[in-house]
């Protein structure tokens, strides 16, 4: 089953790129572009939610609907 978790990601100002989540507690991640970033984050989530699962707590993750908004990030 897949679900949503929104991510927040602000440049430093090393311009690297850090990613947090309200959704999931504990989610930092960092990388020198935002698809690092996101792929860090990705994996740091996966863990996360894992170790809820051992401990049997649940994050509260939106289930992703039929049609949902995805942001495009083009360089040009």
């Amino acid at each position: 089953m897949e679900q949503i978790a929104n991510l927040h990601i602000e440049k430093l100002p090393e311009g690297l790129y850090l990613a947090t989540c309200d959704d999931i507690p504990g989610l930092i991640a960092q990388g020198r572009t935002i698809t690092e970033t996101v792929e860090i984050a990705r994996d740091v989530a996966k863990k996360l939610l894992e170790a809820q699962a051992e401990r049997d707590q649940q994050a509260k993750l939106t289930s992703i609907e039929d049609s949902f908004d995805y942001p495009l990030i083009l360089s040009l």
